[in-house]
């Protein structure tokens, strides 16, 4: 069962297909791009639709997704978070 997608491989979120994922559940991540599958647990809940960090990230490193910068980490995100406005923002202000 695929959980949760991303395009490329430089990706370091992806984005959840599946409802109800909860903590302790190993997600399996299909790369689009490659047709890959990686895994990462869930620390978290997270929301269909929403982001999951695929690893560990600090403040102020860059957020890709769809191979495409999408900002920048506010607050520590570890592998299997859930990754949301709480710890990403824009870096356009």
């Amino acid at each position: 069962m695929i959980h949760v997608v991303l395009h490329d491989a430089k990706d370091t979120v992806a984005v959840a297909v599946v409802e109800g994922i909860q903590p302790g559940t190993q997600l399996n991540a299909w790369i689009m791009d490659e047709d890959k599958i990686v895994t990462v647990t869930a620390l978290q809940p997270i929301p269909i639709g929403h982001k999951v960090a695929l690893r560990d990230m600090d403040v102020n490193e860059t957020v890709y997704k769809y191979g495409i910068d999408i900002g920048k980490v506010v607050a520590p995100i570890k592998a299997g978070q859930h990754a949301h406005v709480h710890n990403i923002k824009t870096k356009r202000w």
